[in-house]
C-alpha cells in the first residue's frame, strides 16, 4: 500500500460514503427519478455524438472526473491511468467502418468510458471480488481488495482499466488546487480516496454521487455547460428521458456481437 493512505482511511472513506448513501436511501432514487416504491433500477448513459462533438476539443467532462477521482497524470505515457477519455470513431466502432467512409468521420473523437456492462467479464474472472456488478448495474470497484492481477483488465473487451504502474504525487490533486473556477464547486465536495501502485481502476459510474440521488459527474458537468450530450437514467423506468431517447433515435454499443450487453448507449 502507498504510505499516504492506509488500510484504515481507505476503508473510513468508503464507509463514511456508504454510510451517507444509506442514509440517502430512498430519496437518492426518487431524486434521480426512479418512481417510488419501484424494486429494480439498471442505470445507464447515453452519449449523443452530434451534441458531444458540437464543442470541438471540449474535455471538461474528462478533466472533472479526473481531478475530482484524484486520477493521478502520470510523465509516462505507457503507464496512463484514465477513466473518461476519447478514442477515434473507427477503434471505438469497428463494426461501423466501411471503405466509403469519410476519413474525417473515421478519426472524429468519441468519449468513452467503462460500459457497465449486464454481463461484464470482468467481474467473473477477478479472484477476489475486489470488482463486482452492484444490484443496480454499475460495476463497482473496491481498490483495497485489489491484488494487480490484472486477469479483469485481460477479460474486459473495451480497454476500460488502467493499472498503476506507479504510486501518484503525493499532492495528487489536493484540495483540487489551480483547478478552474468551473470546477471547484464539485472539487470542494471531493473526497475519493487516494490510490497507490500495484491496483486496477476505473469509472466508477460516480457511485458516491447517484447513492445520494446526484447524477454522475460527468453528466452534471456537460449539462453546466449546456451541452446536455450526456443523459443519464433508469434503465427499466419506460418513462424515464433516457428511454425515450433510446426509443426514438438510432443507437449504436460497443462490440455488441460480444454479449456483454453494455449499458453505455451512442445516440447517432
Amino acid at each position: 500500500m502507498n504510505k499516504g493512505l492506509s488500510r484504515r482511511d481507505l476503508l473510513a472513506g468508503t464507509g463514511a460514503t456508504l454510510g451517507a448513501a444509506m442514509l440517502a436511501g430512498v430519496a437518492g432514487r426518487t431524486a434521480l427519478g426512479a418512481p417510488p416504491g419501484k424494486s429494480t433500477t439498471r442505470w445507464g448513459l447515453a452519449v449523443d455524438l452530434a451534441r458531444c462533438a458540437s464543442r470541438d476539443g471540449c474535455r471538461r467532462c474528462v478533466e472533472a472526473c479526473h481531478t475530482v477521482h484524484r486520477v493521478p497524470k502520470l510523465a509516462d505515457p505507457r503507464h496512463e491511468v484514465k477513466w473518461v477519455w476519447t478514442e477515434p470513431f473507427a477503434r471505438v466502432f469497428p463494426e461501423q467502418v466501411h471503405p466509403y467512409q469519410a476519413d474525417a468521420r473515421m478519426q472524429a473523437p468519441v468519449l468513452v468510458l467503462c460500459n457497465h456492462c449486464e454481463n461484464a467479464p470482468c467481474t467473473k474472472v477477478c479472484p477476489t471480488g475486489a470488482t463486482w456488478r452492484r444490484s443496480d448495474g454499475a460495476v463497482a470497484m473496491d481498490e483495497h481488495r485489489c491484488i494487480g492481477c490484472r486477469y479483469c483488465m485481460a477479460a474486459c473487451p473495451y480497454g476500460s482499466r488502467s493499472f498503476n504502474w506507479e504510486d501518484p504525487p503525493t499532492n495528487l490533486n489536493d484540495n483540487c488546487e489551480g483547478s478552474p473556477e468551473w470546477l471547484r464547486s464539485a472539487c470542494a465536495q471531493a473526497s475519493y480516496p487516494r490510490r497507490s501502485a500495484g491496483v486496477v481502476e476505473k469509472c466508477t459510474l460516480c457511485v458516491e454521487r447517484i447513492d445520494l440521488g446526484q447524477v454522475p459527474l460527468c453528466v452534471q458537468t456537460c449539462r453546466n455547460l449546456g451541452v446536455a450530450a450526456l443523459t443519464f437514467g433508469d434503465l427499466e423506468d419506460a418513462e424515464s428521458p433516457l428511454r425515450q431517447l433510446l426509443a426514438t433515435r438510432q443507437v449504436l454499443r460497443r462490440r455488441p456481437s460480444l454479449g456483454t450487453e453494455p449499458h453505455v448507449f451512442y445516440l447517432v
